[in-house]
């Protein structure tokens, strides 16, 4: 059973899990009582399909930007910065103990709270749901750029390369959201064990598509392209720019600081929780790395100076069309788990505020048996149905404002990297372990720290005025 501790934190019995059903009530036992049944396996599926999503379609831009000797030295330094980071935070899961607890801490935003007091956690609560609301933003515009992408390929494939081939986003936007208000109905992370395995699929097969195409076009060009110091710009100050956003791209495509205590509250024990978390993000950084270094060397090795922004909608590759028809419905059937991995912390946080905040509402707290023809009856949630479907409407209608995918990209990774994925998990682990000022482990992540905080600077600026000059220039 569960209690609250003296912080507001659940202690739980063995393979018994706090991520609860978000909007039941609280008097009812069945609802409250979620087993914890993930494996290494599903916390490798759920942190692939969670990191792999719109960041990989970028890097091959991301490396042209920086050139061959800068672009996969960065790459490599945002997977080792990542490594560091989840490995921290990993262990801020169980208090006091790492692995035997025995309080958990059932998600970011909760171990910030715990950790570091209620000023930080409101200022994290900011970030946070911020940082996931922007993913889900710019998956919705990836999505509406792979199905515009389809269409154009055919489009060129019937009349030709030359073929003024032009659609819009909008309405491929909307039938992504009309889907996305359909799958956001499913409760939470529990229940999601199969839309992550077939999105980690999907995510793969686009990846390999990717990687496949590059390396066809680097023996078919029979040269690498591509310099050591990349695209010339027209001055120091716009290359530096166009370096900068690059930085913020990539710091989008690897952390997922935000959704990894959720996905470690998913796994049941033994093994520890932390230490199957931490085998899973290793494989899942080591995987996701390789495919990054693929799409992104490749495409740049095949393009050169002429690499588009969207490897695989920015249309580099033209034939066979067939084939870069099925790796753009991959990609969007990839985004559509995608966007539940990261909108379902943000579904949790709200409708357990409201619960909390109005226990005695039927609206916030009612459940209503629905039976449609030829499907199972389901039970629906007032409450649910509206937030959910605003949320999704929300991220459709700001896309559609900011279609712009690398400078969106780069703004979003630059803005959430430092604060969520170094500063917030360095200092939950100073407390969990007690490490002093001023000793050698303090002083080391302290400089880790500052460290990423310059880089998250400059990234910052580089992608906003990408994204000032997109809409105003």
């Amino acid at each position: 059973m569960y209690k609250e501790s003296d912080m507001g934190h659940e202690v739980a019995e063995d393979n018994q899990s706090p991520l609860l059903p978000t909007s039941s009530s609280s008097t009812d036992v069945s609802a409250v009582l979620a087993k914890r049944t993930g494996t290494l396996r599903t916390a490798v599926a759920h942190i692939i399909t969670g990191v792999i999503g719109a960041g990989v379609l970028s890097l091959a831009w991301s490396i042209a930007q920086l050139g061959w000797i800068a672009g996969p030295i960065c790459m490599l330094a945002f997977a080792g910065v990542t490594i560091v980071s989840t490995y921290l935070l990993c262990d801020c899961y169980m208090f006091p103990h790492p692995e035997y607890g025995p309080n958990r801490v059932k998600s970011y935003m909760d171990a910030v709270r715990f950790y570091l007091g209620e000023k930080q956690h409101k200022v994290c609560g900011v970030i946070a749901q911020e940082s996931l609301y922007g993913n889900t933003l710019a998956y919705v515009i990836t999505s509406a750029s792979s199905i515009k992408a389809i269409q154009k390929s055919n489009c060129y494939h019937r009349e030709g390369h030359k073929a003024a081939c032009s659609y819009g986003d909008t309405s491929y936007m909307l039938l992504f959201g009309g889907v996305q208000v359909v799958m956001s109905q499913i409760p939470d992370f529990h229940n999601m064990e199969w839309l992550s395995v077939v999105a980690a699929i999907m995510s793969f097969t686009y990846s390999f598509i990717g990687f496949g195409l590059g390396f066809a076009q680097v023996i078919e060009n029979g040269r690498i392209q591509g310099s050591i110091t990349g695209v010339p710009a027209d001055s120091v100050a716009d290359k530096l720019w166009l370096a900068f956003q690059a930085l913020g791209d990539i710091a989008f495509a690897y952390p997922y600081s935000i959704i990894l205590l959720e996905i470690q509250d998913t796994l049941k024990s033994p093994p520890p929780e932390n230490k199957t978390m931490k085998t899973a993000s290793m494989i899942a950084i080591f995987v996701t790395t390789f495919f990054y270094l693929c799409c992104g060397c490749f495409g740049y090795a095949a393009f050169g100076n002429n690499t588009p922004g969207n490897l695989l909608t920015g249309f580099g590759f033209y034939e066979p069309y067939w084939l870069i028809d099925f790796a753009n419905a991959c990609i969007v059937l990839h985004l559509v788990g995608g966007y539940q991995i990261f909108s379902q912390p943000v579904f949790a946080f709200v409708e357990r505020w409201f619960t909390n905040k109005f226990p005695g509402s039927g609206f916030v707290n009612n459940f209503y048996t629905i039976k449609l023809p030829l499907l199972p009856s389901f039970q629906m949630n007032p409450l649910k149905i509206c937030f959910r479907t605003a949320y999704v409407a929300s991220t459709t209608v700001i896309a559609m404002i900011f279609p712009y995918f690398n400078q969106v990209l780069g703004v979003l990774g630059a803005l959430n990297f430092w604060p969520l994925a170094i500063y917030f998990p360095v200092e939950m682990y100073f407390v969990q372990k007690k490490i002093q000022p001023w000793t050698r482990k303090w002083v080391v992540l302290r400089t880790f720290s500052f460290f990423c905080l310059l880089v998250t600077i400059v990234g910052l600026i580089g992608s906003i005025q990408g994204l000032i000059s997109a809409k105003f220039g």
